[in-house]
């Protein structure tokens, strides 16, 4: 763990770098003493999504954000994967010391806080689910088969892989290929379809925040669809409940919306210091 902006003062923000496996990653800690919170990035974007989320929040919470492999300033890797992805929470959570953090996941980072908190539930505190981690499963619907659907999404990664260098300031591409971009994606998809049964292990409290505006590549339709794959989820695990749904995009939820991510991270929090269900 290197540290580039320290202060003797350890109520101040500390930002740096955590070295894990073959990479590092850029890590910021506002090390408050409060409840800990650790935020979880879409699949190609930045801690600085998170900026209007943490600011609505305050000085009530500590907030602990960092870039993905090969995202934001963060090095590159060898492996990308989602278990790399997992390993780096846990990493994270060591590194800076949070001890039983409250998980805000949004879109991949959402998929992530799921399987790691259902892995280590003893932990985690609780987790917000920002429009993502739905057990849907994209490949079965596309004409053609699961082959057709991987085969789609590599085309579109391809297609656009000229713009990715000149979006990545904006946290919408990373310093990756546009291959291993498509594989990034393509295995979520796998993940998420078989990721049903994952949420009878929700032991702690979990709040999800809907979108209900389409997105770039997903017509309204197809997003409605994979929203309602959580309804079984929900009428079995009384841990799991939708927090509130509102009208954003799912790419835009976390900058039209961080009011209401922040009001859900404060009903986890209350669950968890209070009791209230």
């Amino acid at each position: 763990m290197t540290n580039s902006n320290a202060n003797s003062n350890s109520t101040w923000t500390w930002t740096g770098m955590v070295a894990v496996e073959d990479t590092a990653l850029a890590v910021t800690d506002t090390r408050g003493p409060g409840q800990p919170v650790i935020y979880l990035n879409g699949s190609y974007a930045t801690q600085k999504n998170w900026q209007r989320v943490t600011a609505e929040l305050g000085n009530e919470y500590r907030h602990i954000t960092y870039d993905e492999r090969a995202r934001g300033r963060s090095k590159q890797s060898a492996d990308y994967s989602f278990e790399a992805c997992i390993r780096d929470i846990g990493a994270v959570s060591e590194a800076t010391g949070a001890e039983r953090p409250l998980l805000v996941g949004w879109s991949y980072g959402a998929a992530l806080a799921l399987h790691w908190a259902t892995r280590n539930p003893d932990r985690v505190a609780g987790v917000v689910m920002v429009d993502g981690g739905y057990p849907w499963d994209y490949l079965a619907t596309v004409e053609g088969g699961r082959e057709a659907g991987r085969e789609e999404i590599r085309k579109m990664f391809r297609r656009f892989g000229w713009i990715m260098p000149l979006v990545r300031p904006l946290g919408m591409a990373a310093r990756m290929s546009a291959d291993q971009h498509a594989e990034v994606n393509i295995e979520l998809n796998e993940i998420v379809a078989a990721s049903d049964p994952v949420f009878d292990l929700v032991t702690f409290p979990m709040r999800f925040l809907v979108a209900s505006g389409a997105s770039l590549g997903g017509t309204a339709e197809g997003l409605a669809a994979m929203r309602a794959t959580l309804d079984p989820v929900l009428a079995r695990n009384p841990n799991v409940k939708v927090s509130a749904t509102v009208g954003s995009k799912h790419t835009t939820i976390v900058r039209k919306d961080f009011r209401a991510i922040a009001a859900t991270v404060r009903e986890v929090a209350g669950v968890v210091h209070g009791g209230v269900s």
